[in-house]
C-alpha cells in the first residue's frame, strides 16, 4: 500500500493519497483545489488516480474532487446520508453507512459520523494484503487529534436555526461507535491545530482510536447533556466566507482545472483599479505596511494565515490586485483559490519602482511605554482589542473594548472618525489588518501596537 498525506498548512487541512501498488490504482480522500500535487504525487509513484471522495460537504475550504474527477475521469463516491437536504446536487456515485469503496486490494468501509454534519462519513481502511483487520479510519471533520468537529456551522453558514444541539447529540452518539472501534486503528484526521472546525485540535498529524479515548476530552463524558454543554461552549468564530464554502461544495460550479497565470501590473494599472472598486491587498510585512503604503489598501500578510483572513475581508463579488514580492505571487493566487477566490485581476511587484515611491500613507505603531502614554492622556481614547471574545475574557488591557477583527466590517460605525483609535491583539498581525481597514473607511487618527497582549503581560 502507498499512503501519504498532503498537508496545507494555510488552512490546516489533511487530505490524503492512498494507492494499491500491486494494481497501480489509487483514492483521494478530501481533495484541496490546487490538484496538481495529486496528480503530481500519482505520477510519481505510478499509480492512477481512479476514485475519489469526500468525508462530507465542506465549509472551509473548496473542494477539488470535481477538478480530479475532470482530469482524470475518476469515479467520485460521495455520502447520500443526512436526509434531503443535504445530498450533493451533481452527479456521483451515492454512499451509505455499510457500503465499500474497493481500490485494487483496499477496501474502504463507510461509516456514517453525522454531528459535525448530518451527511458526514469516516472510511475504515483494510489492506488486505497484510491483514484483514482494519487499520485507519479517515475521520475528516469527525474525530480530530484531541477534539471533535464543532456542530454548529450549519446555523452559522448554512443559517439552519436550532440545529447545532442536534449536531451535538448526534456526535455523541457517532463518538459511541468510534470507541468501539479496535484501539491500534489509526486516525487520519481532516485538519489540524489552527483550523476553525474546532477549539482545541492537537498539533500531531495523527493518532489512534486508542489514544483518543484516553485524551480525547470529547470521549471523557458518558452524559449527554454534559457533553453537549461543553462542545457548543466556547466555539471560536466562524469566518463569513464558510457559508460560500458551503453553496460551492455543494452545487455545481464553474471547475478550475490548473493554477492560474495572473498578470504582472504597473503602479498606474493599480491605481485606476482602485478607482473601479477593485479589492487591493497588500501581502508585505506588517511593519513595511506600516513604514508606507497605497491610501485604502488592505494589509494582510502572506503567511499561513492568508487566505483564512482574505476569506474574512474580502468580498468575493468583486476583483482582487495583490501587492506581493513577484516570487510569491504564485503562493498567494493557490491559497486564494483553495477558497474559491479566482477573481485576481493581476499583481503588482512589492519591489516595483513606481510603487515604493507612491506607498507614502503610513500608519502610526506605538511601543508599550507609548500605548500607557496615550491611555494615560488622551481624552476620549477608543482603544480596540481585535481577538476574538474568548481571548478577550480571559485578559485585556483595561479600558479596551472589543470588536473581533473578523467582523470589523459590521461594526466599525459604532467607532467614532473624529476620535482616536488605538488596536492591539495577541502579537500584531490582527492589528495590522484591522489598522488598514479602519483607514481604508476613513479613519485618520490610528495607533497601531504591534506588541499586543503577547508583549504588554510579560512587563
Amino acid at each position: 500500500m502507498f499512503f501519504q498525506q498532503i498537508y496545507d498548512k494555510s488552512l490546516a487541512q489533511a487530505s490524503y493519497l492512498i494507492g494499491c501498488q500491486a494494481t497501480g490504482e489509487a483514492i483521494v480522500v478530501d481533495a484541496k483545489r490546487d490538484v496538481d500535487t495529486y496528480l503530481e504525487i500519482a505520477k510519481q509513484q505510478n499509480l492512477r488516480i481512479t476514485k475519489l471522495t469526500e468525508t462530507h460537504i465542506h465549509a472551509d475550504f473548496l473542494s477539488g474532487t470535481r477538478e480530479l474527477a475532470a482530469l482524470t475521469q475518476a469515479k467520485m463516491y460521495l455520502s447520500d446520508e443526512g436526509g434531503a437536504d443535504w445530498q450533493y446536487e451533481f452527479a456521483h456515485e451515492g454512499l451509505k453507512h455499510g457500503d465499500e469503496i474497493v481500490v485494487g486490494n483496499l477496501t474502504f468501509k463507510v461509516l456514517h459520523t453525522p454531528g459535525h454534519t448530518p451527511e458526514s462519513i469516516s472510511l475504515l481502511l483494510t489492506d488486505h494484503p497484510a491483514t484483514n483487520h482494519p487499520v485507519m479510519l479517515f475521520t475528516g471533520d469527525f474525530v480530530f487529534v484531541g477534539d471533535v468537529g464543532r456542530p454548529d456551522l450549519l446555523e452559522v453558514a448554512a443559517g439552519i436555526s436550532g440545529s447545532k444541539e442536534a449536531g451535538a447529540k448526534q456526535m455523541f452518539e457517532s463518538l459511541q461507535q468510534f470507541a468501539a472501534l479496535p484501539e491500534y486503528v489509526q486516525v487520519w484526521p481532516g485538519h489540524g491545530a489552527g483550523s476553525s472546525c474546532g477549539k482545541a485540535l492537537g498539533a500531531v498529524p495523527n493518532s489512534t482510536v486508542g489514544y483518543e479515548k484516553i485524551r480525547n476530552w470529547a470521549l471523557q463524558s458518558s452524559q449527554q447533556d454534559q457533553f453537549v454543554r461543553q462542545l457548543l461552549e466556547g466555539q471560536p468564530a466562524a469566518p463569513t466566507y464558510f457559508a460560500e464554502m458551503k453553496v460551492r461544495n455543494k452545487t455545481d460550479r464553474p471547475l478550475l482545472l490548473e493554477v492560474p497565470t495572473v498578470e504582472k501590473l504597473r503602479l498606474d494599472d493599480v491605481l485606476e483599479a482602485q478607482q473601479e472598486g477593485v479589492q487591493v491587498v497588500d501581502t508585505r510585512a506588517k511593519f513595511a505596511f506600516a513604514e508606507g503604503h497605497l491610501p485604502k489598501t488592505l494589509n494582510i500578510q502572506l503567511n499561513n494565515s492568508f487566505a483564512t483572513w482574505c476569506g474574512w475581508m474580502l468580498n468575493y463579488q468583486h476583483d482582487i490586485v495583490l501587492i506581493v514580492d513577484e516570487d510569491k505571487s504564485e503562493d498567494a493566487v493557490r491559497k486564494l483559490m483553495r477558497i474559491g477566490m479566482d477573481r485576481v485581476r493581476g499583481y503588482l511587484s512589492s519591489t516595483d519602482a513606481d510603487f515604493l515611491v507612491a506607498a507614502s500613507t503610513k500608519t502610526k505603531a506605538v511601543t508599550q511605554s507609548e500605548l500607557k502614554e496615550l491611555i494615560r492622556d488622551t481624552e476620549n481614547l477608543q482603544l480596540v482589542d481585535v481577538r476574538n471574545a474568548s481571548e478577550y475574557e480571559n485578559g485585556h488591557i483595561d479600558g479596551a473594548i472589543n470588536h473581533f477583527v473578523g467582523t470589523l466590517p459590521k461594526h466599525f460605525q459604532s467607532l467614532s472618525k473624529e476620535l482616536p483609535v488605538a488596536i492591539y491583539c495577541q502579537s500584531g498581525d490582527r492589528a495590522a489588518i484591522a489598522s488598514s481597514y479602519l483607514q481604508q473607511q476613513g479613519f485618520e487618527k490610528i495607533f497601531v501596537y504591534f506588541g499586543g497582549m503577547a508583549e504588554w503581560n510579560k512587563k
